[in-house]
């Protein structure tokens, strides 16, 4: 397997290949050098390495979402397609997409996305602008 493939594979580039964009760049190489042949953008790699003074991949900020925006966009197409369905069903169909989550998650990303309201009954109606 090529080194460029195994670096598609992922959004984040592997810390031994920006260590070496930091060591072209430390060498005197410009920008224009070190991207043509390493064929990859690296002036967001050299702002790192200027400002933390690493490569490595820093924690995040935040908490990760319980439900992915992905996963939210799928289940409001759900309630798009039909306006009665429950929450139950609305689980069922979260966890048949690999985003196991808690009725109580998918109502508040509804709710979030200001499209659905609650029934006592637990089924869902989307919100109509009056």
């Amino acid at each position: 397997m090529s080194e460029q493939m195994r670096i598609m594979g992922s959004k984040e580039l592997p810390e031994e290949f920006r260590d070496r964009i930091v060591a072209r760049h430390r060498s005197g190489q410009g920008y224009k050098k070190i991207s043509a042949a390493l064929k990859n953008t690296v002036a967001s790699i050299i702002l790192k390495w200027k400002t933390f003074g690493t490569t490595r991949t820093l924690p995040r900020a935040g908490r990760p979402a319980k439900l992915s925006y992905r996963g939210r966009r799928a289940l409001v197409r759900e309630v798009k397609k039909n306006p009665k369905i429950t929450v139950a069903e609305l689980q069922r169909c979260s966890r048949e997409m690999g985003e196991s989550c808690r009725k109580s998650t998918i109502t508040a990303a509804l709710h979030q996305s200001g499209f659905m309201a609650e029934w006592p009954d637990g089924s869902l109606s989307s919100v109509q602008d009056t």
